[in-house]
């Protein structure tokens, strides 16, 4: 055993780096890192960290109510600030959910190279800190800002003015309509502060993301001026998310979207929408139902 575990010990710094390149980053972190000290000083490489993504550890049917507390969110917080404070010229990509500004701060700070930033689902990232990383990070490519309630229009524009290379936008909200999936797990209030100005998210993009190619806002409520204001701004856009964009029509969607001719694929809002919400009364019989949200599944 001992002559096994000098053996592992004596490889070759290059050696060691191929070997953890190909290792997760759970079993880089949990297990190479602790195997012998030429395997931690190997593991300090920051080219072994130019991607930071704790995505699939989120990716699970069901998500949990303990995401949602601070506790949580202070773990993951160090662990981000870990990562920055020793590979930060060499991050590219950050996936990560349930952090604040307290480590998107540093990450503006310290990472001049990020090309890809995704935190969905933090309650506690406000546009302070995403202001600082629009002129920190001017490399940005792809920015996933979904379910973060405290960051507004406001923030599109910083982005859209100082990351001109920014091609991949994604700032979906949760389920207004039915958010019977949400209750219990996310907090009621934060359920609650559901972002309202749909049209003024809709300018910012419009008048400050025109290179553009891919934009998911999911039951956004912007309305017909603002996707028409998102079709003529951004002229680039092949992949057009609006599920559940419950104020446009199937007329409103059809005209705004025929500007653009390289659109590939768009997603409209097919869903199934509660009596709670909308009644058919208010339209008046099923045909103008199912034109409105174009869909012949609808049922009460």
């Amino acid at each position: 055993m001992e002559e096994s575990e000098s053996e592992w010990g004596e490889l070759t710094r290059e050696c060691l780096i191929n070997i953890l390149s190909r290792l997760t980053a759970e079993d880089q972190w949990r297990g190479a890192m602790l195997v012998c000290k030429s395997w931690f000083t190997a593991f300090q490489e920051p080219s072994l960290h130019s991607v930071f993504n704790l995505e699939p550890y989120f990716d699970s049917p069901s998500e949990s109510p303990r995401w949602w507390t601070l506790q949580f969110e202070s773990k993951i917080d160090s662990m981000l600030l870990s990562i920055v404070q020793s590979t930060h010229q060499f991050l590219t990509q950050i996936r990560i959910r349930h952090c604040s500004d307290r480590s998107l701060n540093l990450v503006a700070q310290r990472c001049p190279n990020l090309e890809v930033l995704s935190i969905r689902s933090c309650p506690r990232v406000t546009d302070d800190s995403i202001s600082k990383i629009a002129t920190g990070c001017p490399n940005l490519k792809e920015l996933d800002i979904s379910y973060c309630y405290e960051i507004t229009h406001e923030s599109l524009v910083l982005i859209g003015r100082n990351c001109s290379n920014l091609k991949v936008l994604k700032r979906n909200l949760m389920n207004w309509l039915d958010p019977s999936q949400h209750i219990g797990i996310v907090p009621d209030d934060y359920l609650n502060a559901c972002p309202q100005d749909g049209d003024s998210e809709a300018a910012a993009i419009a008048n400050y993301m025109p290179h553009l190619e891919s934009l998911k806002i999911r039951f956004s409520k912007l309305t017909a001026k603002g996707l028409n204001s998102i079709c003529q701004g951004c002229p680039n856009l092949e992949h057009l998310d609006l599920s559940g964009c419950a104020n446009l029509t199937s007329r409103d969607i059809a005209n705004a979207s025929s500007s653009l001719s390289r659109l590939k694929d768009i997603k409209k809002p097919n869903f199934y929408i509660p009596r709670s919400v909308y009644h058919t009364e208010r339209y008046g019989h099923w045909r103008l139902y199912d034109e409105r949200f174009q869909t012949d599944v609808f049922r009460i």
